[in-house]
Protein backbone atom coordinates (compact mmCIF):
# COMPACT_ATOMS: atom_id res chain seq x y z
CA UNK A 1 0.00 0.00 0.00
CA UNK A 2 1.18 3.53 -0.72
CA UNK A 3 1.79 6.33 1.71
CA UNK A 4 -0.38 6.58 4.78
CA UNK A 5 -1.67 9.93 5.95
CA UNK A 6 0.56 11.21 8.71
CA UNK A 7 -0.74 14.78 8.49
CA UNK A 8 -4.49 15.25 8.14
CA UNK A 9 -4.61 18.83 6.89
CA UNK A 10 -2.66 19.86 3.83
CA UNK A 11 -4.22 23.24 3.01
CA UNK A 12 -4.14 22.27 -0.68
CA UNK A 13 -7.95 22.37 -0.88
CA UNK A 14 -8.35 25.85 0.52
CA UNK A 15 -8.83 27.17 -3.02
CA UNK A 16 -11.88 24.96 -3.65
CA UNK A 17 -10.01 22.22 -5.47
CA UNK A 18 -9.16 18.67 -4.50
CA UNK A 19 -6.75 16.04 -5.74
CA UNK A 20 -7.94 12.94 -7.54
CA UNK A 21 -6.20 9.62 -7.11
CA UNK A 22 -4.20 10.15 -10.30
CA UNK A 23 -2.74 13.41 -8.97
CA UNK A 24 -4.86 15.76 -11.07
CA UNK A 25 -6.81 18.53 -9.38
CA UNK A 26 -10.50 19.31 -9.89
CA UNK A 27 -13.11 21.54 -8.30
CA UNK A 28 -14.53 20.13 -5.07
CA UNK A 29 -18.03 20.40 -6.53
CA UNK A 30 -17.20 18.53 -9.76
CA UNK A 31 -19.44 15.67 -10.83
CA UNK A 32 -16.66 13.17 -10.12
CA UNK A 33 -16.07 14.39 -6.56
CA UNK A 34 -19.82 14.50 -5.92
CA UNK A 35 -20.17 10.92 -7.14
CA UNK A 36 -17.39 9.39 -5.05
CA UNK A 37 -18.33 11.62 -2.10
CA UNK A 38 -21.85 10.23 -2.14
CA UNK A 39 -20.46 6.68 -2.35
CA UNK A 40 -18.47 7.53 0.79
CA UNK A 41 -21.66 8.86 2.42
CA UNK A 42 -23.41 5.62 1.47
CA UNK A 43 -20.64 3.62 3.10
CA UNK A 44 -21.09 5.69 6.27
CA UNK A 45 -24.84 5.08 6.34
CA UNK A 46 -24.23 1.34 6.02
CA UNK A 47 -21.91 1.73 9.01
CA UNK A 48 -24.91 3.16 10.89
CA UNK A 49 -26.91 0.01 10.10
CA UNK A 50 -24.05 -2.13 11.35
CA UNK A 51 -23.90 -0.10 14.57
CA UNK A 52 -27.51 -0.98 15.41
CA UNK A 53 -28.29 -3.73 17.89
CA UNK A 54 -29.82 -6.95 16.65
CA UNK A 55 -28.37 -7.07 13.13
CA UNK A 56 -27.92 -10.78 12.52
CA UNK A 57 -24.69 -12.36 11.33
CA UNK A 58 -25.80 -12.94 7.72
CA UNK A 59 -26.87 -9.31 7.24
CA UNK A 60 -23.73 -8.11 9.04
CA UNK A 61 -21.51 -10.23 6.75
CA UNK A 62 -23.27 -8.99 3.60
CA UNK A 63 -23.04 -5.33 4.63
CA UNK A 64 -19.42 -5.58 5.70
CA UNK A 65 -18.48 -7.06 2.30
CA UNK A 66 -20.45 -4.25 0.63
CA UNK A 67 -18.53 -1.64 2.64
CA UNK A 68 -15.26 -3.00 1.25
CA UNK A 69 -16.67 -2.98 -2.28
CA UNK A 70 -17.95 0.58 -1.87
CA UNK A 71 -14.48 1.67 -0.84
CA UNK A 72 -13.23 0.08 -4.08
CA UNK A 73 -16.02 1.74 -6.07
CA UNK A 74 -15.09 5.12 -4.59
CA UNK A 75 -11.49 4.46 -5.55
CA UNK A 76 -12.52 3.64 -9.10
CA UNK A 77 -14.41 6.93 -9.33
CA UNK A 78 -11.54 8.87 -7.72
CA UNK A 79 -8.95 7.55 -10.19
CA UNK A 80 -10.11 8.15 -13.77
CA UNK A 81 -9.51 5.04 -15.86
CA UNK A 82 -9.29 2.70 -12.84
CA UNK A 83 -11.36 -0.52 -12.79
CA UNK A 84 -12.10 -2.01 -9.37
CA UNK A 85 -15.74 -3.17 -9.53
CA UNK A 86 -16.40 -6.00 -11.94
CA UNK A 87 -19.29 -8.12 -13.15
CA UNK A 88 -18.61 -10.78 -10.50
CA UNK A 89 -19.30 -8.18 -7.78
CA UNK A 90 -22.68 -7.43 -9.36
CA UNK A 91 -23.52 -11.12 -9.73
CA UNK A 92 -22.62 -11.66 -6.06
CA UNK A 93 -25.01 -8.85 -5.05
CA UNK A 94 -27.79 -10.48 -7.07
CA UNK A 95 -27.16 -13.83 -5.36
CA UNK A 96 -27.20 -12.23 -1.91
CA UNK A 97 -30.35 -10.29 -2.79
CA UNK A 98 -32.12 -13.44 -4.00
CA UNK A 99 -31.15 -15.28 -0.82
CA UNK A 100 -32.58 -12.60 1.49
CA UNK A 101 -35.67 -11.98 -0.66
CA UNK A 102 -36.74 -15.61 -1.16
CA UNK A 103 -38.30 -16.16 2.31
CA UNK A 104 -40.08 -12.77 2.38
CA UNK A 105 -43.78 -12.56 1.54
CA UNK A 106 -44.73 -10.86 -1.71
CA UNK A 107 -45.33 -7.15 -1.50
CA UNK A 108 -48.85 -5.91 -2.01
CA UNK A 109 -48.37 -2.38 -0.65
CA UNK A 110 -45.66 0.27 -0.65
CA UNK A 111 -43.46 0.35 2.43
CA UNK A 112 -42.73 3.53 4.35
CA UNK A 113 -39.28 4.08 5.86
CA UNK A 114 -39.37 2.79 9.43
CA UNK A 115 -39.69 -0.56 11.13
CA UNK A 116 -37.13 -0.07 13.90
CA UNK A 117 -33.75 1.62 14.11
CA UNK A 118 -31.77 -0.81 11.93
CA UNK A 119 -34.45 -0.85 9.21
CA UNK A 120 -34.74 2.95 9.31
CA UNK A 121 -30.97 3.34 8.95
CA UNK A 122 -31.07 0.86 6.07
CA UNK A 123 -33.82 2.93 4.38
CA UNK A 124 -31.52 5.95 4.69
CA UNK A 125 -28.70 3.92 3.10
CA UNK A 126 -31.07 2.88 0.29
CA UNK A 127 -31.94 6.50 -0.53
CA UNK A 128 -28.29 7.60 -0.41
CA UNK A 129 -27.49 4.68 -2.73
CA UNK A 130 -30.10 5.91 -5.23
CA UNK A 131 -28.54 9.39 -5.09
CA UNK A 132 -25.08 7.92 -5.65
CA UNK A 133 -26.44 6.06 -8.68
CA UNK A 134 -27.91 9.30 -10.07
CA UNK A 135 -24.62 11.12 -9.55
CA UNK A 136 -22.58 8.37 -11.22
CA UNK A 137 -25.07 8.47 -14.11
CA UNK A 138 -24.60 12.23 -14.43
CA UNK A 139 -20.82 11.78 -14.34
CA UNK A 140 -20.99 9.07 -17.03
CA UNK A 141 -22.78 11.50 -19.36
CA UNK A 142 -19.83 13.90 -19.12
CA UNK A 143 -16.78 11.66 -18.63
CA UNK A 144 -15.70 8.10 -19.25
CA UNK A 145 -17.10 5.83 -16.53
CA UNK A 146 -17.39 2.09 -16.94
CA UNK A 147 -20.95 0.71 -16.65
CA UNK A 148 -20.14 -1.55 -13.67
CA UNK A 149 -20.33 1.19 -10.99
CA UNK A 150 -23.83 2.21 -12.12
CA UNK A 151 -25.00 -1.39 -12.31
CA UNK A 152 -23.47 -2.18 -8.89
CA UNK A 153 -25.28 0.77 -7.27
CA UNK A 154 -28.55 -0.17 -8.97
CA UNK A 155 -28.39 -3.73 -7.59
CA UNK A 156 -27.22 -2.49 -4.21
CA UNK A 157 -30.24 -0.21 -3.80
CA UNK A 158 -32.49 -3.21 -4.52
CA UNK A 159 -30.59 -5.30 -1.98
CA UNK A 160 -30.82 -2.53 0.63
CA UNK A 161 -34.60 -2.39 0.11
CA UNK A 162 -34.83 -6.13 0.75
CA UNK A 163 -32.59 -5.77 3.81
CA UNK A 164 -34.92 -3.04 5.12
CA UNK A 165 -37.70 -5.62 5.03
CA UNK A 166 -35.54 -8.28 6.67
CA UNK A 167 -34.40 -5.91 9.43
CA UNK A 168 -37.92 -4.61 10.15
CA UNK A 169 -39.18 -8.15 10.60
CA UNK A 170 -36.19 -9.25 12.68
CA UNK A 171 -36.57 -6.26 15.01
CA UNK A 172 -40.18 -7.18 15.71
CA UNK A 173 -41.54 -3.86 14.47
CA UNK A 174 -42.60 -5.20 11.11
CA UNK A 175 -42.86 -3.24 7.92
CA UNK A 176 -44.67 0.08 7.91
CA UNK A 177 -47.15 -0.13 5.06
CA UNK A 178 -48.33 2.93 3.19
CA UNK A 179 -52.05 3.49 3.69
CA UNK A 180 -53.48 5.48 0.83
CA UNK A 181 -56.69 6.13 2.75
CA UNK A 182 -54.75 8.05 5.46
CA UNK A 183 -54.21 10.98 3.13
CA UNK A 184 -55.90 14.14 4.30
CA UNK A 185 -59.30 14.55 2.80
CA UNK A 186 -60.03 18.04 1.49
CA UNK A 187 -62.37 20.00 3.72
CA UNK A 188 -65.39 21.60 2.15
Amino acid sequence: MGNRLSKIYTRTGDDGSTGLGDGSRVAKDSLRVSAYGTVDELNSTIGMVLACNGVDAAVREALTQIQHELFDLGGELCIPGMAMIDDADITRLETVLDGFNEPLPSLKEFILPGGGMAASCCHLARTVCRRAEREVTALAREEDVRPQPQRYLNRLSDLLFVLCRVLARADGHGEVLWQHERRRKPTA
